[in-house]
Parts: C-alpha cells; sequence; structure tokens
C-alpha cells in the first residue's frame, strides 16, 4: 500500500495512517520513530547513530532520514558552482536546483552521504539499509520546474528548477523492512512525475520529506539540529519554546521561526495532519539526542497543535 498525503484543505482518508496507528497501537505498543539528522556543518551525527542503536536494540521501529545541505554546498563550490537559494513568497528559504545541482545533488546525498551514514549505523550494530526516495518508489509526487520566489521586493516566476511535493510515500515498503528489522536510512532524491508521465529523480526538503514518512507510518517524528530547540527569540537560547499543545500556540512557533527553522515548523505541520501523533525538534548534539528529545528536551509539538474542536484540520 502506498500512504497518499492528502493535498492541503482535504480530510485524511479512510485508512490513513492516523487510522491505522490507532488501531496497531491498541496492544500499548510504542508507535515507531523517524529521525531526521541535520546536515548542517555544526552537526555530528555520531551521537545520534549510537541513540538510535540502543533505541532498536530496545525493539524500537526507526527511519532514519538525513539532510547534506553543507556537503552538496560545499562540493558545488569544488566544482566551481555557486549554490543558489531562493526566498518564497511566503518567506520561506529553499534551494534552487537546476540540472547542474540536481547531478551533485543526488551524487552527494543519495551516494557519498547515504552510504557512509548507513555504514556508520552497521559498524554500532544497527542492520541499516540505504534507500534514496526513488528505490521503490518511497517518496513521489509531481515536479516542479518553476517556482515563485521574492527578489527586489517583487515575485518572480524563476524556471529550469528541479524539485518536487512529495503526495505518495510507499509506505508498506518501510513497514516491510522494519518488519524484517532493517533500520531503513533515507535520502532525497524523490521522483518526480512529469506531465508526459514519465518520472525524474529530483531534489525534495529533507525535513518535509521526514515528514511525509512519519505522518505515513503514524510514527513520532524527531527533527535533530544545532541548536536545542525553537527559540522565542532566535538569537537567545534561553528563549527556547518547550511545546505546543495548541492551534494558537503552534502559530506562535511560527511567528517566532526565521529561516530554515522555518521549514522544520512546517515539516512539523505536515507530519501532524498526516497522521504522525508528535513532533520533536532537538539538538543533535546532546548526549543522547534522540532519547533526550524524545522525552521533553528541546521543543515538542503535539498532534493536538493542528487540531479545531478536536478534529485534525488539514
Amino acid at each position: 500500500m502506498t500512504g497518499n498525503i492528502p493535498p492541503e484543505g482535504s480530510q485524511m482518508p479512510t485508512g490513513s495512517a492516523e487510522n491505522q496507528t490507532a488501531e496497531t497501537r491498541a496492544d500499548g505498543g510504542e508507535p515507531p520513530v523517524v529521525v531526521k539528522i541535520g546536515g548542517a556543518k555544526a552537526v555530528d551525527p555520531e551521537g545520534a547513530v549510537d541513540d538510535i542503536a540502543a533505541l532498536v536494540d530496545r525493539g524500537r521501529a526507526v527511519v532514519v532520514v538525513h539532510g547534506g545541505s553543507t556537503a552538496v554546498d560545499e562540493t558545488l563550490q569544488r566544482l566551481g558552482i555557486e549554490p543558489t537559494y531562493v526566498e518564497t513568497p511566503g518567506g520561506v528559504t529553499g534551494r534552487f536546483t537546476d540540472a547542474e545541482t540536481m547531478d551533485v545533488f543526488a551524487m552527494v546525498m543519495a551516494g557519498k552521504l547515504n552510504t557512509e551514514l548507513t555504514t556508520l549505523f552497521r559498524n554500532a550494530g544497527v542492520d541499516a539499509l540505504g534507500l534514496s526516495g526513488v528505490d521503490g518508489g518511497l517518496l513521489s509526487g509531481p515536479r516542479k520546474s518553476a517556482v515563485r520566489v521574492r527578489e527586489d521586493g517583487k515575485t518572480k516566476i524563476k524556471r529550469g528548477d528541479h524539485s518536487g511535493k512529495i503526495t505518495d510515500v510507499n509506505s508498506e515498503l518501510l513497514e516491510s523492512l522494519l518488519g524484517d528489522g532493517y533500520t531503513p536510512v533515507v535520502s532525497v532524491p524523490m521522483l518526480g512525475e512529469e506531465d508526459d508521465d514519465s518520472v525524474t529523480p529530483v531534489n525534495a526538503d529533507a525535513d518535509r520529506s521526514a515528514a511525509a514518512i512519519a505522518g505515513a507510518l503514524g510514527a513520532e517524528l524527531v527533527v535533530l539540529t544545532d541548536v536545542a530547540g525553537i527559540y522565542a527569540d532566535p538569537d537567545d537560547p534561553e528563549t527556547l519554546i518547550e511545546s505546543a499543545t495548541t492551534p494558537g500556540e503552534l502559530e506562535t512557533l511560527k511567528t517566532a521561526a526565521e529561516g530554515f527553522m522555518r521549514k522544520k515548523v512546517m515539516a512539523a505541520t505536515e507530519a501532524l495532519e498526516g497522521g504522525a501523533p508528535a513532533v520533536h525538534v532537538g539538538d543533535a548534539n546532546s548526549d543522547a539526542p534522540v532519547t533526550e528529545t524524545l522525552s521533553g528536551a528541546g521543543t515538542t509539538v503535539a498532534a493536538s497543535a493542528v487540531a479545531d474542536n478536536g478534529e485534525i484540520t488539514k
């Protein structure tokens, strides 16, 4: 079964991850965990690897999704290509991926970084299996060849992009791997669907990829980054927002988030709307980052934060 991600403004379909989770957790078992490991230079993955190994050893099902923006940018620069970032009309910053950048992106993300991280997990005793969003049609959706951007105070259309919007997750593939004792280590690219029904590997944001997977599996999402969580004042760690449990508190998070943190809040919202029971944002460089974040360190966003009168909003 492929998990369909509901479009904006729609209701959760019957048999969705949200409904399945309620059924499969009736025995009191813990839901799976999707851990997104950031790709910033300041993020050291080894602490997360050891912590995830301990979780898996205790019987928790874990899916890992990794980023790699810093490594992609460094490779582009070594090749004499300047990385291009754009800002959407909504104020979200993201990579513009032309054809040349897409070649480097696939090489670094699905090739070098995924192989290295999978090897780290296997050396830690985890039966890790690396795969990209292309493999088995894991992550798919329409390709975006043109994006709306803000430049010089004006909204413009920038063409030639190789990115996509994830609308489908092959949750059956992940559930099969988890059932067989594997720990999937997932990287973009995703499969971008063209107008002629062919598919092309394209870029997708790693945070939102992790969110799509968490929603499809009904899993808790842990987003590890280079700060302790989401701050009311982005420059002051003492202003950490510990939780958001209501729509109003979620709006406070959205207002506080700046730069790349905006995309993490967006991903948290999408994960909860898709069926994840909770989203946690925490420090990748703490001693046991996943366990500590699941236990309340960092910022926790509850499913009730996207609810209106008890119903999940889309």
